[in-house]
Protein backbone atom coordinates (compact mmCIF):
# COMPACT_ATOMS: atom_id res chain seq x y z
CA UNK A 1 0.00 0.00 0.00
CA UNK A 2 1.04 3.95 -0.87
CA UNK A 3 0.55 4.95 2.68
CA UNK A 4 2.92 2.02 4.13
CA UNK A 5 5.88 3.19 2.06
CA UNK A 6 8.55 4.13 4.56
CA UNK A 7 9.91 7.84 4.25
CA UNK A 8 12.16 9.87 6.09
CA UNK A 9 11.14 13.09 7.29
CA UNK A 10 13.91 14.86 4.94
CA UNK A 11 12.22 13.52 2.10
CA UNK A 12 8.77 14.24 3.12
CA UNK A 13 9.93 18.05 3.50
CA UNK A 14 11.64 17.91 0.27
CA UNK A 15 9.29 16.66 -1.67
CA UNK A 16 6.43 18.97 0.08
CA UNK A 17 8.28 22.46 -0.44
CA UNK A 18 8.67 21.08 -4.47
CA UNK A 19 4.64 20.79 -4.73
CA UNK A 20 4.58 24.24 -3.38
CA UNK A 21 7.02 25.33 -5.73
CA UNK A 22 5.11 23.79 -8.64
CA UNK A 23 2.50 25.69 -7.66
CA UNK A 24 4.27 29.24 -6.97
CA UNK A 25 5.92 28.39 -10.35
CA UNK A 26 2.86 27.81 -12.53
CA UNK A 27 1.46 31.16 -10.68
CA UNK A 28 4.50 33.00 -12.21
CA UNK A 29 4.20 31.46 -15.49
CA UNK A 30 0.71 32.33 -15.61
CA UNK A 31 0.86 36.13 -15.08
CA UNK A 32 4.23 36.29 -17.32
CA UNK A 33 2.32 35.18 -20.22
CA UNK A 34 -0.83 36.89 -19.71
CA UNK A 35 -2.70 39.39 -22.19
CA UNK A 36 -5.15 40.97 -19.40
CA UNK A 37 -3.75 43.55 -16.78
CA UNK A 38 -6.97 42.20 -14.64
CA UNK A 39 -4.28 38.98 -14.80
CA UNK A 40 -0.98 40.63 -15.18
CA UNK A 41 -1.45 43.62 -13.09
CA UNK A 42 -4.43 42.61 -10.53
CA UNK A 43 -3.72 39.02 -10.29
CA UNK A 44 -7.08 37.73 -10.76
CA UNK A 45 -6.79 34.14 -10.91
CA UNK A 46 -5.01 30.77 -9.27
CA UNK A 47 -3.42 27.91 -10.24
CA UNK A 48 -2.32 24.85 -8.20
CA UNK A 49 -2.26 20.67 -8.02
CA UNK A 50 -4.55 18.23 -7.00
CA UNK A 51 -4.18 14.92 -6.72
CA UNK A 52 -5.70 12.12 -8.89
CA UNK A 53 -9.14 12.64 -6.73
CA UNK A 54 -8.88 16.36 -7.09
CA UNK A 55 -8.16 16.77 -3.55
CA UNK A 56 -6.19 20.19 -3.71
CA UNK A 57 -2.28 20.14 -2.76
CA UNK A 58 -1.10 23.24 -3.27
CA UNK A 59 -2.58 26.71 -4.70
CA UNK A 60 -0.64 29.43 -5.46
CA UNK A 61 -3.51 32.37 -4.57
CA UNK A 62 -4.13 35.67 -6.33
CA UNK A 63 -7.53 35.62 -5.56
CA UNK A 64 -8.24 34.12 -2.08
CA UNK A 65 -12.58 33.64 -3.15
CA UNK A 66 -10.84 31.17 -5.83
CA UNK A 67 -9.87 28.66 -2.68
CA UNK A 68 -11.83 25.35 -3.69
CA UNK A 69 -12.64 25.91 -6.54
CA UNK A 70 -9.95 24.24 -8.68
CA UNK A 71 -10.71 20.91 -6.87
CA UNK A 72 -14.24 21.35 -7.60
CA UNK A 73 -12.92 21.66 -11.49
CA UNK A 74 -10.54 18.55 -11.36
CA UNK A 75 -13.62 16.57 -9.66
CA UNK A 76 -16.19 17.77 -12.12
CA UNK A 77 -13.58 16.69 -14.91
CA UNK A 78 -13.43 13.49 -13.26
CA UNK A 79 -16.89 12.63 -12.78
CA UNK A 80 -17.59 13.30 -16.81
CA UNK A 81 -14.56 11.66 -18.28
CA UNK A 82 -12.21 9.56 -15.42
CA UNK A 83 -15.15 7.07 -15.05
CA UNK A 84 -14.39 6.08 -18.95
CA UNK A 85 -11.02 6.03 -19.12
CA UNK A 86 -11.47 9.09 -21.58
CA UNK A 87 -8.71 11.15 -19.97
CA UNK A 88 -4.81 10.25 -21.69
CA UNK A 89 -1.92 12.24 -21.48
CA UNK A 90 -2.00 15.91 -23.26
CA UNK A 91 -5.89 16.72 -22.70
CA UNK A 92 -6.84 20.18 -21.88
CA UNK A 93 -10.16 20.72 -20.29
CA UNK A 94 -11.99 23.90 -20.39
CA UNK A 95 -14.53 24.78 -17.75
CA UNK A 96 -16.73 27.86 -16.46
CA UNK A 97 -19.69 25.91 -14.91
CA UNK A 98 -20.77 28.38 -12.20
CA UNK A 99 -23.23 25.65 -10.52
CA UNK A 100 -21.10 22.23 -10.45
CA UNK A 101 -17.79 22.46 -12.00
CA UNK A 102 -15.48 25.07 -9.68
CA UNK A 103 -17.46 27.85 -11.13
CA UNK A 104 -18.07 31.14 -9.99
CA UNK A 105 -18.85 33.63 -12.88
CA UNK A 106 -18.51 32.70 -16.19
CA UNK A 107 -15.87 35.61 -16.86
CA UNK A 108 -13.61 32.95 -14.51
CA UNK A 109 -12.11 30.69 -17.01
CA UNK A 110 -10.91 27.21 -15.64
CA UNK A 111 -8.39 24.57 -17.56
CA UNK A 112 -7.59 21.39 -16.02
CA UNK A 113 -4.99 19.05 -17.15
CA UNK A 114 -4.24 15.23 -16.25
CA UNK A 115 -0.74 14.28 -15.46
CA UNK A 116 0.89 10.66 -16.28
CA UNK A 117 3.53 9.20 -14.76
CA UNK A 118 4.18 5.73 -16.49
CA UNK A 119 0.84 5.06 -17.63
CA UNK A 120 -0.47 6.15 -14.54
CA UNK A 121 -2.78 9.24 -13.63
CA UNK A 122 -1.39 10.96 -10.64
CA UNK A 123 -2.06 14.42 -10.25
CA UNK A 124 -3.45 17.41 -11.87
CA UNK A 125 -2.62 20.75 -13.06
CA UNK A 126 -5.66 23.78 -12.70
CA UNK A 127 -5.74 27.08 -12.93
CA UNK A 128 -8.59 29.46 -13.25
CA UNK A 129 -8.26 32.82 -14.59
CA UNK A 130 -10.54 36.28 -15.24
CA UNK A 131 -10.77 36.68 -18.72
CA UNK A 132 -11.50 40.13 -20.17
CA UNK A 133 -13.98 39.45 -22.33
CA UNK A 134 -16.28 36.14 -22.64
CA UNK A 135 -19.02 37.70 -25.00
CA UNK A 136 -22.16 38.07 -23.22
CA UNK A 137 -25.23 41.38 -23.99
CA UNK A 138 -22.22 43.76 -22.01
CA UNK A 139 -18.79 44.14 -22.64
CA UNK A 140 -16.58 43.09 -19.95
CA UNK A 141 -19.22 40.01 -19.75
CA UNK A 142 -20.38 40.36 -15.94
CA UNK A 143 -23.23 42.44 -15.85
CA UNK A 144 -25.32 44.21 -12.91
CA UNK A 145 -28.35 43.68 -14.65
CA UNK A 146 -28.84 40.21 -16.45
CA UNK A 147 -31.57 38.10 -16.00
CA UNK A 148 -30.18 34.50 -17.21
CA UNK A 149 -27.01 32.62 -17.74
CA UNK A 150 -27.48 33.05 -21.10
CA UNK A 151 -27.22 36.54 -21.30
CA UNK A 152 -23.78 36.39 -19.38
CA UNK A 153 -21.42 34.99 -22.01
CA UNK A 154 -20.02 31.65 -23.60
CA UNK A 155 -19.73 28.64 -21.19
CA UNK A 156 -17.59 26.28 -21.42
CA UNK A 157 -19.21 22.94 -19.74
CA UNK A 158 -15.87 20.78 -19.51
CA UNK A 159 -15.08 20.19 -22.71
CA UNK A 160 -11.56 19.61 -24.34
CA UNK A 161 -9.89 22.29 -25.48
CA UNK A 162 -6.70 19.53 -26.31
CA UNK A 163 -7.65 15.72 -27.21
CA UNK A 164 -4.26 14.14 -26.57
CA UNK A 165 -2.27 17.10 -27.41
CA UNK A 166 -4.23 17.66 -30.48
CA UNK A 167 -5.84 21.29 -30.23
CA UNK A 168 -9.79 21.33 -31.04
CA UNK A 169 -10.09 24.11 -33.68
CA UNK A 170 -13.55 24.43 -32.94
CA UNK A 171 -13.68 25.67 -29.65
CA UNK A 172 -10.75 28.50 -30.30
CA UNK A 173 -13.26 29.74 -33.51
CA UNK A 174 -15.98 29.55 -31.46
CA UNK A 175 -14.19 32.21 -28.51
CA UNK A 176 -12.32 34.11 -31.46
CA UNK A 177 -16.39 35.08 -32.53
CA UNK A 178 -17.68 35.49 -29.74
CA UNK A 179 -15.90 37.93 -28.06
CA UNK A 180 -15.32 41.88 -28.01
CA UNK A 181 -11.33 41.41 -27.60
CA UNK A 182 -10.38 37.92 -28.56
CA UNK A 183 -6.58 38.48 -28.87
CA UNK A 184 -6.73 39.14 -24.89
CA UNK A 185 -8.61 36.29 -24.27
CA UNK A 186 -6.86 33.58 -26.18
CA UNK A 187 -3.98 35.18 -25.18
CA UNK A 188 -5.04 34.69 -22.06
CA UNK A 189 -5.92 31.13 -22.42
CA UNK A 190 -2.37 30.32 -24.37
CA UNK A 191 -1.00 31.40 -21.14
CA UNK A 192 -3.08 29.41 -18.56
CA UNK A 193 -2.44 26.42 -21.32
CA UNK A 194 1.49 27.26 -20.33
CA UNK A 195 0.85 27.20 -16.47
CA UNK A 196 -0.48 23.77 -16.77
CA UNK A 197 2.23 22.47 -18.75
CA UNK A 198 5.07 24.14 -16.63
CA UNK A 199 2.83 21.76 -13.73
CA UNK A 200 3.29 19.08 -15.79
CA UNK A 201 6.62 18.92 -16.58
CA UNK A 202 7.99 19.89 -13.09
CA UNK A 203 5.72 16.72 -11.76
CA UNK A 204 7.24 13.95 -14.03
CA UNK A 205 10.45 15.98 -12.79
CA UNK A 206 10.31 14.86 -9.28
CA UNK A 207 8.43 11.76 -10.32
CA UNK A 208 11.54 10.32 -12.05
CA UNK A 209 13.92 11.69 -9.24
CA UNK A 210 12.08 10.35 -6.45
CA UNK A 211 9.93 7.49 -7.64
CA UNK A 212 6.14 7.47 -7.84
CA UNK A 213 5.64 5.78 -4.52
CA UNK A 214 7.52 8.20 -3.24
CA UNK A 215 5.41 10.75 -4.70
CA UNK A 216 2.20 9.28 -3.59
CA UNK A 217 2.98 8.62 -0.63
CA UNK A 218 4.33 12.30 0.02
CA UNK A 219 0.68 13.06 -1.15
CA UNK A 220 -0.85 11.23 1.28
CA UNK A 221 1.04 12.79 3.96
CA UNK A 222 0.77 16.05 2.49
CA UNK A 223 -3.02 16.19 2.97
CA UNK A 224 -3.27 14.19 6.53
CA UNK A 225 -0.10 17.20 7.77
CA UNK A 226 -2.93 19.95 6.70
CA UNK A 227 -6.04 17.76 8.39
CA UNK A 228 -4.06 17.44 11.83
CA UNK A 229 -2.58 20.90 11.69
CA UNK A 230 -6.69 22.31 11.47
CA UNK A 231 -7.43 20.24 14.08
CA UNK A 232 -5.36 21.01 16.59
CA UNK A 233 -5.91 25.10 15.93
CA UNK A 234 -9.76 23.61 15.98
CA UNK A 235 -8.76 23.13 19.35
CA UNK A 236 -8.00 26.27 20.98
CA UNK A 237 -10.82 28.08 19.70
CA UNK A 238 -14.20 28.54 21.82
CA UNK A 239 -16.69 26.28 21.94
CA UNK A 240 -20.10 26.61 21.04
CA UNK A 241 -22.89 28.30 18.95
CA UNK A 242 -22.24 31.40 17.14
CA UNK A 243 -24.78 33.70 15.12
CA UNK A 244 -24.81 36.72 12.91
CA UNK A 245 -27.39 38.05 10.07
CA UNK A 246 -27.11 40.69 7.36
CA UNK A 247 -27.92 41.84 4.15
CA UNK A 248 -26.95 41.67 0.38
CA UNK A 249 -27.96 45.37 -0.71
CA UNK A 250 -29.62 44.23 -3.78
CA UNK A 251 -29.67 41.56 -6.52
CA UNK A 252 -29.28 44.57 -9.23
CA UNK A 253 -32.42 45.12 -10.65
CA UNK A 254 -33.92 47.14 -7.89
CA UNK A 255 -35.58 44.03 -5.57
CA UNK A 256 -34.01 43.83 -2.02
CA UNK A 257 -32.34 43.96 0.34
CA UNK A 258 -32.22 40.33 1.02
CA UNK A 259 -31.72 38.64 4.15
CA UNK A 260 -28.54 36.19 5.18
CA UNK A 261 -27.94 34.58 8.07
CA UNK A 262 -25.58 31.89 9.23
CA UNK A 263 -25.11 30.15 12.90
CA UNK A 264 -21.65 29.20 13.54
CA UNK A 265 -20.87 25.41 15.42
CA UNK A 266 -17.40 25.05 17.16
CA UNK A 267 -16.71 21.46 18.43
CA UNK A 268 -14.03 19.21 19.59
CA UNK A 269 -13.73 18.00 15.71
CA UNK A 270 -16.02 20.49 13.59
CA UNK A 271 -16.39 23.53 12.19
CA UNK A 272 -19.82 23.53 11.34
CA UNK A 273 -21.61 26.94 9.06
CA UNK A 274 -25.24 26.82 8.53
CA UNK A 275 -26.75 29.25 6.31
CA UNK A 276 -30.17 27.92 6.41
CA UNK A 277 -33.26 30.32 6.33
CA UNK A 278 -30.99 32.79 3.80
CA UNK A 279 -32.48 34.38 1.28
CA UNK A 280 -34.15 32.13 -2.07
CA UNK A 281 -31.98 32.97 -4.94
CA UNK A 282 -33.29 36.18 -6.73
CA UNK A 283 -33.53 37.42 -10.37
CA UNK A 284 -30.21 39.72 -10.64
CA UNK A 285 -26.98 38.45 -11.34
CA UNK A 286 -25.89 38.50 -7.32
CA UNK A 287 -26.40 34.59 -6.77
CA UNK A 288 -23.39 32.38 -5.93
CA UNK A 289 -22.75 28.71 -6.31
CA UNK A 290 -22.28 26.43 -3.56
CA UNK A 291 -18.57 26.20 -5.02
CA UNK A 292 -18.25 30.07 -4.21
CA UNK A 293 -19.92 29.47 -0.73
CA UNK A 294 -17.52 26.70 -0.23
CA UNK A 295 -14.53 29.28 -0.91
CA UNK A 296 -15.43 31.76 0.81
CA UNK A 297 -16.31 29.89 3.85
CA UNK A 298 -12.76 28.19 3.28
CA UNK A 299 -10.95 31.68 3.55
CA UNK A 300 -12.27 32.84 7.07
CA UNK A 301 -12.18 29.49 8.30
CA UNK A 302 -7.91 29.59 7.40
CA UNK A 303 -8.32 32.81 9.13
CA UNK A 304 -9.59 31.67 12.52
CA UNK A 305 -7.88 29.01 12.44
CA UNK A 306 -4.11 29.22 11.08
CA UNK A 307 -3.68 31.38 8.21
CA UNK A 308 -0.31 31.13 7.69
CA UNK A 309 -0.80 27.28 7.02
CA UNK A 310 -0.52 26.25 3.23
CA UNK A 311 -3.69 24.94 1.81
CA UNK A 312 -4.36 21.65 0.73
CA UNK A 313 -7.65 19.92 1.02
CA UNK A 314 -6.97 18.12 4.19
CA UNK A 315 -6.89 21.69 5.88
CA UNK A 316 -10.61 21.54 5.45
CA UNK A 317 -11.41 18.35 6.41
CA UNK A 318 -12.99 19.32 9.93
CA UNK A 319 -15.19 22.24 8.17
CA UNK A 320 -18.92 21.29 7.14
CA UNK A 321 -21.26 24.19 5.14
CA UNK A 322 -24.75 23.50 5.31
CA UNK A 323 -27.35 25.39 3.30
CA UNK A 324 -30.41 25.33 1.84
CA UNK A 325 -31.25 24.26 -1.87
CA UNK A 326 -31.57 27.03 -4.58
CA UNK A 327 -31.20 29.64 -1.71
CA UNK A 328 -28.73 33.16 -2.94
CA UNK A 329 -25.74 31.39 -2.24
CA UNK A 330 -26.65 27.71 -3.70
CA UNK A 331 -27.98 29.32 -7.14
CA UNK A 332 -29.37 26.79 -9.83
CA UNK A 333 -29.12 26.64 -13.29
CA UNK A 334 -30.44 29.29 -14.80
CA UNK A 335 -30.39 31.72 -12.47
CA UNK A 336 -27.78 34.86 -13.58
CA UNK A 337 -24.23 34.51 -11.13
CA UNK A 338 -22.29 37.54 -12.48
CA UNK A 339 -22.08 39.18 -9.65
CA UNK A 340 -21.87 36.46 -7.22
CA UNK A 341 -18.92 38.32 -5.47
CA UNK A 342 -20.64 39.82 -3.54
CA UNK A 343 -22.82 37.53 -1.91
CA UNK A 344 -19.43 35.54 -1.82
CA UNK A 345 -17.87 38.33 0.16
CA UNK A 346 -21.35 38.83 2.61
CA UNK A 347 -21.78 34.92 3.03
CA UNK A 348 -17.67 34.91 4.56
CA UNK A 349 -18.26 38.43 6.25
CA UNK A 350 -21.54 36.41 8.25
CA UNK A 351 -18.91 34.12 9.88
CA UNK A 352 -16.53 36.51 10.10
CA UNK A 353 -19.22 38.80 12.08
CA UNK A 354 -20.46 35.98 14.69
CA UNK A 355 -16.57 35.16 15.47
CA UNK A 356 -15.33 38.35 15.96
CA UNK A 357 -16.38 39.38 19.14
CA UNK A 358 -15.09 36.11 20.44
CA UNK A 359 -11.68 36.14 18.46
CA UNK A 360 -10.36 39.74 18.93
CA UNK A 361 -6.82 38.56 18.42
CA UNK A 362 -7.53 36.94 14.86
CA UNK A 363 -10.55 39.21 13.34
CA UNK A 364 -11.07 42.82 13.12
CA UNK A 365 -14.17 44.83 13.14
CA UNK A 366 -16.18 44.60 9.73
CA UNK A 367 -14.47 46.18 6.63
CA UNK A 368 -15.44 47.30 3.00
CA UNK A 369 -16.92 43.88 1.97
CA UNK A 370 -17.38 44.04 -1.08
CA UNK A 371 -15.39 43.91 -4.31
CA UNK A 372 -16.36 47.02 -5.82
CA UNK A 373 -15.67 46.08 -9.37
CA UNK A 374 -15.95 48.65 -12.30
CA UNK A 375 -16.08 47.53 -16.11
CA UNK A 376 -15.84 50.81 -18.21
CA UNK A 377 -15.33 50.71 -22.06
CA UNK A 378 -15.68 53.35 -24.93
CA UNK A 379 -13.20 54.42 -27.76
CA UNK A 380 -9.39 55.43 -27.17
CA UNK A 381 -8.63 58.85 -27.75
CA UNK A 382 -5.41 58.51 -29.55
CA UNK A 383 -6.28 55.33 -31.62
CA UNK A 384 -10.15 55.11 -31.56
CA UNK A 385 -10.04 51.68 -31.05
CA UNK A 386 -12.03 50.39 -28.45
CA UNK A 387 -11.29 49.69 -24.52
CA UNK A 388 -12.44 48.49 -21.49
CA UNK A 389 -11.46 48.28 -17.85
CA UNK A 390 -12.34 45.63 -15.48
CA UNK A 391 -11.02 46.20 -12.15
CA UNK A 392 -11.82 45.81 -8.32
CA UNK A 393 -10.99 48.61 -6.35
CA UNK A 394 -9.74 48.80 -2.62
CA UNK A 395 -10.84 50.50 0.59
CA UNK A 396 -10.35 49.99 4.28
CA UNK A 397 -10.42 47.40 6.50
CA UNK A 398 -11.81 47.22 10.53
CA UNK A 399 -9.74 48.29 13.57
CA UNK A 400 -8.70 45.45 15.74
CA UNK A 401 -7.57 44.68 18.85
CA UNK A 402 -3.89 46.58 19.39
CA UNK A 403 -4.12 48.27 16.08
CA UNK A 404 -6.52 50.48 13.61
CA UNK A 405 -7.50 49.32 10.37
CA UNK A 406 -5.43 48.95 6.93
CA UNK A 407 -6.14 51.80 4.83
CA UNK A 408 -6.96 51.09 0.80
CA UNK A 409 -6.59 47.58 0.91
CA UNK A 410 -8.90 45.05 -1.42
CA UNK A 411 -12.06 42.72 0.47
CA UNK A 412 -10.58 39.91 1.89
CA UNK A 413 -12.16 37.73 -1.31
CA UNK A 414 -9.57 39.30 -3.24
CA UNK A 415 -6.81 38.55 -1.41
CA UNK A 416 -3.24 39.63 -2.51
CA UNK A 417 -4.13 41.40 -5.66
CA UNK A 418 -3.05 44.75 -7.10
CA UNK A 419 -5.29 48.09 -9.01
CA UNK A 420 -3.89 48.76 -12.23
CA UNK A 421 -1.32 51.19 -12.15
CA UNK A 422 -2.75 54.52 -13.04
CA UNK A 423 0.28 54.71 -15.76
CA UNK A 424 -1.26 51.23 -17.21
CA UNK A 425 -4.76 52.77 -16.76
CA UNK A 426 -4.01 56.30 -18.92
CA UNK A 427 -1.72 54.74 -21.56
CA UNK A 428 -4.06 51.57 -22.29
CA UNK A 429 -7.19 53.29 -21.70
CA UNK A 430 -9.65 56.16 -23.07
CA UNK A 431 -9.24 58.03 -19.62
CA UNK A 432 -7.63 60.42 -16.68
CA UNK A 433 -7.03 59.83 -13.37
CA UNK A 434 -7.91 63.02 -12.12
CA UNK A 435 -7.87 61.81 -8.34
CA UNK A 436 -6.43 58.49 -6.18
CA UNK A 437 -6.33 59.32 -2.69
CA UNK A 438 -7.44 58.16 0.41
CA UNK A 439 -11.39 59.11 1.69
CA UNK A 440 -10.48 61.81 4.51
CA UNK A 441 -14.05 63.37 5.21
CA UNK A 442 -16.66 60.94 6.06
CA UNK A 443 -15.74 61.04 9.97
CA UNK A 444 -16.39 56.87 10.37
CA UNK A 445 -14.84 54.53 12.47
CA UNK A 446 -14.07 55.71 15.57
CA UNK A 447 -13.11 53.68 18.29
CA UNK A 448 -9.99 53.26 20.55
CA UNK A 449 -8.63 51.63 17.50
CA UNK A 450 -10.15 53.49 13.95
CA UNK A 451 -11.24 51.97 10.81
CA UNK A 452 -8.71 52.23 7.88
CA UNK A 453 -9.69 54.75 5.51
CA UNK A 454 -11.28 53.72 2.03
CA UNK A 455 -10.29 55.65 -1.44
CA UNK A 456 -11.20 58.02 -3.89
CA UNK A 457 -10.41 57.25 -7.84
CA UNK A 458 -11.84 59.46 -10.24
CA UNK A 459 -11.65 58.47 -13.96
CA UNK A 460 -12.08 61.06 -16.38
CA UNK A 461 -13.70 60.18 -19.66
CA UNK A 462 -11.63 61.20 -22.66
CA UNK A 463 -13.93 60.41 -25.35
CA UNK A 464 -17.76 60.56 -25.95
CA UNK A 465 -19.87 57.56 -25.47
CA UNK A 466 -18.36 55.88 -22.81
CA UNK A 467 -19.95 53.61 -20.53
CA UNK A 468 -19.75 52.72 -16.60
CA UNK A 469 -21.11 49.46 -14.97
CA UNK A 470 -20.54 50.04 -11.19
CA UNK A 471 -20.96 46.98 -8.46
CA UNK A 472 -20.64 48.50 -4.84
CA UNK A 473 -21.80 46.44 -2.39
CA UNK A 474 -22.36 47.64 1.07
CA UNK A 475 -23.83 50.45 0.08
CA UNK A 476 -26.77 50.44 2.01
CA UNK A 477 -25.32 48.71 5.28
CA UNK A 478 -22.15 50.35 7.04
CA UNK A 479 -19.23 47.86 7.74
CA UNK A 480 -19.70 46.91 11.41
CA UNK A 481 -17.75 47.59 14.70
CA UNK A 482 -16.88 45.67 17.26
CA UNK A 483 -16.75 45.95 21.15
CA UNK A 484 -17.89 49.59 20.75
CA UNK A 485 -15.92 50.75 17.87
CA UNK A 486 -18.63 52.59 15.71
CA UNK A 487 -19.94 51.71 12.22
CA UNK A 488 -17.72 52.20 9.40
CA UNK A 489 -18.83 54.23 6.05
CA UNK A 490 -20.67 53.09 2.78
CA UNK A 491 -19.26 52.17 -0.58
CA UNK A 492 -20.46 54.23 -3.19
CA UNK A 493 -19.83 56.65 -6.77
CA UNK A 494 -20.65 59.78 -7.86
CA UNK A 495 -20.90 61.23 -11.71
CA UNK A 496 -19.20 64.51 -11.77
CA UNK A 497 -20.61 66.10 -15.32
CA UNK A 498 -18.49 68.61 -17.59
CA UNK A 499 -21.68 71.27 -17.14
CA UNK A 500 -21.02 71.14 -13.08
CA UNK A 501 -23.61 69.22 -12.32
CA UNK A 502 -23.33 65.71 -9.99
CA UNK A 503 -24.97 62.75 -10.30
CA UNK A 504 -25.56 60.00 -7.31
CA UNK A 505 -24.41 58.60 -5.06
CA UNK A 506 -24.96 55.16 -6.55
CA UNK A 507 -24.27 51.72 -5.20
CA UNK A 508 -25.13 49.80 -8.29
CA UNK A 509 -25.59 51.10 -12.17
CA UNK A 510 -25.35 49.32 -15.16
CA UNK A 511 -23.88 50.93 -18.38
CA UNK A 512 -23.96 54.32 -16.80
CA UNK A 513 -23.11 57.13 -19.74
CA UNK A 514 -20.34 58.78 -19.94
CA UNK A 515 -19.28 61.77 -22.16
CA UNK A 516 -16.17 63.50 -22.96
CA UNK A 517 -14.58 65.59 -19.79
CA UNK A 518 -17.46 63.23 -17.43
CA UNK A 519 -15.79 62.23 -14.26
CA UNK A 520 -16.71 59.05 -12.41
CA UNK A 521 -15.82 59.34 -9.13
CA UNK A 522 -15.49 56.01 -7.19
CA UNK A 523 -15.69 56.03 -3.21
CA UNK A 524 -14.69 52.91 -1.14
CA UNK A 525 -15.70 52.73 2.74
CA UNK A 526 -13.79 53.50 5.96
CA UNK A 527 -13.82 50.44 8.29
CA UNK A 528 -15.31 49.86 11.38
CA UNK A 529 -13.94 51.34 14.55
CA UNK A 530 -12.53 48.47 17.47
CA UNK A 531 -13.64 49.05 20.97
CA UNK A 532 -14.75 52.78 22.81
CA UNK A 533 -13.48 55.76 21.14
CA UNK A 534 -13.26 57.52 24.17
CA UNK A 535 -10.47 55.16 24.99
CA UNK A 536 -8.39 56.21 22.03
CA UNK A 537 -4.90 58.25 23.24
CA UNK A 538 -5.66 62.05 22.72
CA UNK A 539 -2.35 62.18 20.99
CA UNK A 540 -3.51 59.74 18.05
CA UNK A 541 -6.68 61.58 17.98
CA UNK A 542 -4.64 64.95 17.63
CA UNK A 543 -2.51 63.19 14.67
CA UNK A 544 -6.07 61.70 13.19
CA UNK A 545 -7.04 65.67 12.91
CA UNK A 546 -4.24 66.60 11.41
CA UNK A 547 -4.02 63.70 8.58
CA UNK A 548 -7.89 64.83 7.63
CA UNK A 549 -9.44 61.07 9.24
CA UNK A 550 -11.20 63.18 11.33
CA UNK A 551 -12.92 67.15 11.94
CA UNK A 552 -12.05 69.26 15.34
CA UNK A 553 -15.72 69.04 15.71
CA UNK A 554 -15.95 64.91 15.42
CA UNK A 555 -12.93 64.67 17.52
CA UNK A 556 -14.69 66.52 20.50
CA UNK A 557 -17.92 64.30 19.63
CA UNK A 558 -16.97 61.54 18.82
CA UNK A 559 -13.67 61.02 21.11
CA UNK A 560 -13.91 63.61 24.09
CA UNK A 561 -10.74 65.63 23.23
CA UNK A 562 -10.72 69.32 22.15
CA UNK A 563 -8.07 70.22 19.65
CA UNK A 564 -6.95 73.49 18.85
CA UNK A 565 -7.03 73.73 14.57
CA UNK A 566 -3.96 75.82 13.88
CA UNK A 567 -1.38 74.23 16.77
CA UNK A 568 -3.27 70.68 17.17
CA UNK A 569 -2.43 71.11 20.50
CA UNK A 570 -5.26 68.64 22.76
CA UNK A 571 -6.73 68.44 25.54
CA UNK A 572 -8.77 65.54 27.38
CA UNK A 573 -12.49 66.48 28.19
CA UNK A 574 -14.41 65.01 31.00
CA UNK A 575 -16.47 62.34 28.94
CA UNK A 576 -13.87 60.60 29.16
CA UNK A 577 -13.36 59.98 32.41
Amino acid sequence: MIRDTKLDPFTLEIVKDSLLSIGDEMFIALAKTSMSPIIYEVLDYASGLTDAKGQLLTQGNGVTGFIGMLSFMVKETLSKYGANGNLKPGDVLIINDPYGGGGSHLSDVGLVMPIFHEGELIAFSANKAHWTEVGGKDAGSFTNDSTDIFQEGLQFPCVKLYDGGKLNEGIVDMIKYNVRFPDLSLGDMWAQVAALKTGEKRVMEICDKYGQSTILSSITNLLDHGESISRKELNKLPKGTFYADSFVDTDGLGNGPFPIKVAVTITDSEFICDFRGSSPQVPGPMNCSYTGLVSAVRAIFLAVTNPEQDVNDGVFRPLKIIVDEKSIMSAERPAPVSNYFETLVGSLDLVWKALAPHLPDRLAAGHLMSICSVTLSGLHHDTNEPFLIVEPSVGGWGGASGQDGASGQFCISDGETYNVPVEVAETKYGVLVDEYSLRTNDGAGAGEFIGGRGVIRSYRALTDNQAATITFGRNKFNPWGTNGGREGSPNQFFVEKANGEVEGPFGFYARYPLQKNDVLKLVTGTGGGYGNPLKRPADKVAKDVRNGYYTVAEARELFGVDIDSATFNYMELDIRQ
